[in-house]
């Protein structure tokens, strides 16, 4: 299992053991994650599942491929760290990846 820590934005933290080859997302609404809506469950058609990443995790996780940076387009209050989370896979090497909710979907 693999470690995963999810910080709503309301300041209420999720702690989660995941398991590896799962997505943010899959294991956000699992938890019942306010925030994390997921419309499109998974698909990349949507931006409400986006996410800031930790600036600690932002290099670990890697940068946007080409679909989720268009679907970004849509996501509320971009930043450089946004992601959207059904595409950052779980793995052992982000093992106790943070990250933090918007305060709203777009």
């Amino acid at each position: 299992m693999t470690k995963l820590t999810i910080l709503a934005f309301d300041g209420t933290r999720f702690d989660l053991d995941v398991e590896n080859g799962s997505t943010v997302m899959e294991n956000a609404v699992r938890n019942s994650v306010p925030g994390i809506d997921a419309e499109c469950g998974g698909a990349c058609a949507c931006a409400t599942c986006h996410i800031y990443v930790d600036d600690a995790w932002t290099e670990a996780v890697g940068q946007p491929q080409p679909m989720e940076e268009d679907m970004l387009d849509f996501a509320f209050d971009v930043r450089p760290t946004s992601r959207l989370s059904c595409q950052i896979k779980m793995t052992p090497a982000l093992d106790g990846l943070v990250v933090h909710v918007p305060e709203r979907q777009a």
